[in-house]
């Protein structure tokens, strides 16, 4: 039983980090490059749509993790079970503080409505965004490494 949650745990974070690597490199380069208005249209879809999603997978995937810390407490890869459930803590920490706010804000905002700072405050969430996906790819990185 402790295999399968494991490896079901592994594959939850890695989905995340690949949504959220996406996120980062893929679609936020494809609404950059967009005409006129549709950047920012499409970031405030992005926040609603993914905005509704992403709490339960991160709060899901530290659940997992924390559970397989548990389970597994006196098996081998332990410490880097514990580490990777830190820095899930650390993402979910981030988000609430840094990228919450400022993805409420944008999910509402129309070309009518943004402020005139929106490309830097989406530039400033993109900057966060960045940190967090590399504190999740960490996270991902030593669950695998438990696993061997």
């Amino acid at each position: 039983m402790l295999n399968a949650l494991e490896v079901f745990t592994t594959v939850v974070v890695g989905l995340m980090v690949g949504v959220e690597f996406s996120v980062a490199f893929v679609m936020n380069r494809i609404f950059n490059a967009l005409p006129e208005d549709s950047d920012q249209l499409a970031r405030a879809h992005g926040g609603r749509m993914l905005g509704a999603l992403m709490p339960f997978w991160y709060i899901g995937s530290l659940v997992l993790s924390a559970v397989w810390a548990v389970a597994g407490w006196h098996h081998h890869g332990t410490g880097l079970v514990v580490t990777a459930a830190a820095l899930l803590i650390l993402s979910v920490v981030m988000s609430l503080l840094l990228l919450v706010p400022i993805n409420n804000r944008g999910k509402t905002w129309t070309p009518e409505n943004r402020p005139e700072d929106w490309k830097e405050q989406m530039n400033r969430w993109d900057r966060y965004h960045y940190v967090r996906v590399a504190v999740i790819i960490a996270a991902f990185t030593l669950l695998v490494a438990a696993l061997a």
